[in-house]
Formats: structure tokens, sequence, C-alpha cells
């Protein structure tokens, strides 16, 4: 990353020690510079108008204004334009992770995660990618099993999906990544990215977080489907 401008971060987590622990961590990174601390979500949406952060890691439940309240004025509920938000959780949290998407936020990181992980969700948040790990997806998927049965018909935009874009739309909507996509269906990981990429287009989606959302919306996957 020499040469290119830092990855500006803003880190919000009402606790002083979690906090620090991962300013710390960012600032010892290359390319990543933590720009701004907050407490609480009213100061992290005063933060995030006054320093201009590109990633912001911020924290579900804090006291004044919490992080989905905090996401959601921030981001307007769009990831497409301005900071990328990638909310702290923890396993305890399940029934926040739809509201949190929906409110705009890029992604997840589990509280506890290696220094490692935490660098590399804050790139790619910042590349412009969304963080919906395996292990989120289930969470996403248990959310939408605990909501009541719908009858909702798939939108016709989908009649646009190629049989094989289809067949990868469901993959996503399990967490697949694109190497697990690409053995499954044993097609190369770029045709796996090209397909993505093109249905996407198709559904007018963001990223990928949307394109899971959209399948259990409409029941294109099920909760409990094999």
């Amino acid at each position: 990353m020499t040469g290119a401008a830092p990855i500006r971060v803003l880190v919000a987590d009402d606790q002083e020690l979690v906090r620090t622990g991962f300013c710390v961590i960012l600032e010892a990174a290359e390319g990543i510079t933590v720009v701004a601390e907050a407490a609480d979500g009213a100061q992290a949406v005063r933060a995030a108008a006054g320093h201009q952060p590109d990633v912001i890691l911020m924290d579900v439940r804090m006291p004044e204004m919490d992080g989905l309240e905090a996401t959601r004025r921030i981001t307007g509920g769009d990831r497409s334009t301005g900071p990328k938000v990638v909310m702290l959780t923890t396993f305890d949290l399940d029934d926040y992770v739809y509201e949190a998407l929906r409110s705009g936020a890029s992604g997840f990181l589990l509280k506890d995660a290696p220094r490692h992980d935490l660098i590399a969700a804050v790139r790619t948040a910042a590349a412009g990618n969304a963080l919906l790990a395996p292990s989120v997806t289930m969470r996403l998927i248990d959310a939408f099993a605990r909501r009541p049965a719908q009858a909702l018909p798939p939108p016709s935009r989908l009649a646009s999906l190629t049989v094989r874009e289809r067949d990868i739309l469901l993959r996503l909507a399990r967490g697949m990544t694109n190497a697990e996509i690409a053995g499954d269906l044993v097609i190369s990981d770029a045709t796996v990215k090209t397909h993505v990429g093109n249905l996407l287009a198709k559904l007018g989606l963001r990223d990928r977080v949307q394109a899971v959302i959209l399948a259990y919306e409409t029941g294109i996957v099920r909760p409990g489907e094999p």
C-alpha cells in the first residue's frame, strides 16, 4: 500500500479498553490511520461528519445513541456512499444482524477476532466490499427463521437471471465464498466473480449483502433448506 493515501478510520465503542486496543492495532498496520474515537453513537455521528473517515468500526450497544441509529444517520441506509460501517458484534447479538444490514452497515466483525482479521476487515470495507462471513450469514438466516412466514413472490426482475446466476445467488445466500461456489459448481473463481457482478447489475443491487437480503426476503431461499 506504499504511496497510497492511508485508510482513515473512526473507532466507536463505549468500552475504553476495547476502543484503545483497536486503535493501537490499527495504527501499527501499514496504510491505516485512526482519525477519531467515539464513546457513544452521538459522538460517532459528529466525528464522522467532522473527520470524514473511510471506515467506521461501530459497536452495536452504546449509550446516548446505539450503533444502529448512528449507522442510519451516517449512511442514510445507503452503504454505497460515504464511510463504510463495520459493526462490532458478539455472538449474543444475533437479533441485530438483519437490522444492521438494513441500516447501511457493510458488514460485521466479532469483538474477539484476531488482529489480522481486524486489519483485513478495515481494508476490505475500504475497498467497497461487503463483509459477510458464513458465520454472520447463518445468524442472518436465523433471524429470518424467527420472522413470521410471508408469501412474497420473487420480483419480476429475477426473471432476467440465467440459470447459472440463480445457482450462484442461492449459494451466496447460504454464505458461501467465491472459492466455495467455484468448487461446488466446478467453475473458476474468475467465472464466479463475473457471474456475481452480472447478477448484482441485473438486480440493481450494490453488493453481496443486498443479494442475501433479497434472497431471503423474497423466499428464493428459505431457512432450513439444504
